[in-house]
């Protein structure tokens, strides 16, 4: 990943959670794994574990706990209605912030 991508990552990365979570039911380290094979492989599992985190607080997902074989219980991840709305408005944020920096690129 070039240079300061991950200052950029910042403010779009829970937006790239919910949509890998909309996607069907995950868990935390699937979330990163496909993070990674996306290319983003600076992308800790700390910092994907703490979006999360905020996810859960802000009652945009479903939680389900299962047994593991290789450990504790697994949190599996489904967004719930306030979440499958929370992405819709991040693609929407996306849509025209790509829109404007494509409108600046081409004044350049």
């Amino acid at each position: 990943m070039p240079e300061n991508m991950s200052e950029m990552l910042k403010g779009v990365l829970e937006g790239m959670v919910l949509e890998i979570i909309g996607q069907g039911e995950v868990y935390g380290y699937e979330i990163v794994k496909k993070l990674q094979g996306l290319g983003f492989k600076d992308i800790a599992e700390g910092t994907v574990y703490t979006v999360l985190t905020r996810i859960e607080r802000g009652h945009l997902v479903s939680i389900v706990r299962r047994p593991s074989a290789l450990g504790p219980p697994r949190k599996f991840y489904t967004l719930n209605t306030r979440g499958k709305e929370e992405l819709r408005a991040f693609w929407s944020r996306w849509e025209t912030l790509k829109q404007r920096i494509d409108d600046l690129k081409c004044e350049a």
